[in-house]
């Protein structure tokens, strides 16, 4: 296929027809700490051999897109880190092999119809606060040195000449949520890249994500050629312990309505399409000790369909997160029952325990720990409660830096622990766990984004 997409006014265009993209971003282990923490740990347990073994097992198989295909759903957003194509110690220098897996899942979803979205989740320096980006800290020092920005355009580059006659590929999605304090940065690297982008590839639609995570475009001057504006918008009622229960109220719907709107306001002024990269609830699961963890589930599929209703009336494009996980959110998920969750399953209760997932974990076991720590914050630097991000407030920065950053670091060590002695055998065991034959479909989730799937363009 030759025909790429492209920006035509509100749509994105295949071959001067609009077409919403719809689907799922792939993800996640849920191990401690960052990502390059827990492979230095699993390095250090089994050995290069065995490492590189483990590492080289495939996540994402003709299967999975087959079934993806099999819902409807036309597009998979692939997080990748800086660190699949330099190392630190040697900035530049690429990997040979660096595309291996990346080209192997693209292949895979053109050979079913599906397009790809590439979206560099982890970029030199970090481009935000946060332990996804796998920064190592809370600091985004991406935009503190110009080596990290250079470096950013420099792989991207090598990128978009590796896809630039792939039609298959949607475009590619140059920072995710990047957390700029000063706002003016990021309108400024996006020039950058975009036209660093272009004189290597002039086809493929850029994926360009707003300030603060997705949800702010504040500072964005004229939109540029051929992008496409991205937000990310979360529900805090598909999380636990939410604002109230949802049950679809008018008032409720309104709320995200207008949270929606809020995040979107720039590309309605400018007239261009909306794509939104991440969200959706997570859920609970039997292992949770929820009596009720059934009915809460239902009304987070309450809260998608509601997103998905506000989305479908501005022909919004969208990725939920995620297509595949260890029962958090995914579309299909490991089995309980698997050699991997057998495993780790008693250091997933103790991150259960410690509130240690940034992720839509429950923290009240751990708040009589952490309350009175943001109340002495704020009485020490009522400043913190306005940091940047502000809508994080004392008891955020706090998590993050102690459990998520500080506490994680540590036990990603425990973790790998599990792992020592393993025979290369057991190894494709545990790897096979995630093997979409292996894996369980999350039945209701799946019916809902099918149905959504099917709506008229």
């Amino acid at each position: 296929m030759t025909n790429f997409l492209k920006v035509d006014g509100a749509h994105i265009v295949r071959d001067g027809h609009p077409l919403v993209l719809k689907g799922a971003a792939l993800g996640g282990w849920s191990y401690p700490g960052h990502e390059h923490q827990v492979r230095r740990e699993l390095l250090k347990v089994l050995g290069e051999e065995k490492y590189a073994f483990f590492f080289d097992k495939y996540f994402f198989t003709d299967a999975d897109a087959a079934f993806f295909a099999a819902l409807g759903l036309n597009c998979v957003r692939l997080p990748v880190n800086y660190r699949h194509f330099e190392d630190d110690m040697a900035p530049g220098v690429f990997k040979t092999e660096g595309f291996k897996h990346l080209d192997r899942v693209v292949d895979i979803c053109a050979k079913h119809g599906i397009y790809t979205v590439i979206d560099l989740h982890a970029a030199p320096g970090a481009q935000n606060v946060d332990w996804h980006s796998d920064g190592g800290s809370n600091q985004a020092l991406f935009w503190v040195h110009k080596d990290f920005q250079d470096r950013t355009v420099a792989i991207w580059e090598h990128i978009a000449r590796h896809y630039r006659d792939n039609a298959w590929v949607a475009g590619y999605n140059p920072l995710n949520e990047p957390t700029d304090e000063e706002h003016t940065r990021l309108p400024a690297f996006y020039a950058r890249i975009e036209a660093a982008i272009r004189a290597v590839d002039p086809h493929h639609i850029l994926f360009l994500d707003g300030n603060t995570f997705g949800m702010d475009f504040s500072a964005f001057g004229p939109p540029l050629p051929n992008c496409v504006y991205a937000c990310h918008d979360y529900s805090n009622y598909g999380f636990p312990n939410p604002p109230a229960a949802f049950t679809g109220s008018a008032e409720q719907v309104a709320y995200h309505e207008r949270h929606f709107a809020r995040k979107t306001e720039y590309m309605r002024r400018v007239g261009g399409p909306v794509w939104n990269g991440e969200f959706g609830p997570v859920y609970q699961q039997p292992s949770d000790g929820i009596p009720e963890w059934e009915e809460i589930n239902e009304t987070r599929y309450a809260v998608l369909e509601c997103q998905l209703g506000i989305y479908a009336k501005s022909h919004t494009s969208w990725s939920i997160w995620l297509y595949k996980d260890i029962g958090f959110q995914g579309m299909v998920y490991v089995n309980p029952d698997s050699a991997y969750i057998r495993l780790v399953e008693p250091f997933l209760k103790k991150k259960r325990a410690l509130a240690l997932d940034a992720w839509g974990c429950d923290d009240t076991p751990v708040r009589a720990i952490f309350d009175p720590m943001a109340e002495w914050l704020r009485k020490a630097a009522p400043s913190i409660d306005t940091r940047y991000p502000p809508t994080w407030r004392a008891e955020k920065h706090l998590f993050r830096i102690v459990r998520n950053c500080l506490l994680s670091d540590e036990l990603c060590a425990e973790y790998a622990s599990y792992f020592a002695g393993k025979s290369e055998a057991e190894l494709d065991e545990i790897a096979r766990s995630f093997a979409f034959e292996n894996c369980v479909k999350r039945e209701r989730l799946n019916q809902i984004l099918q149905a959504d799937a099917a709506r008229e363009v």
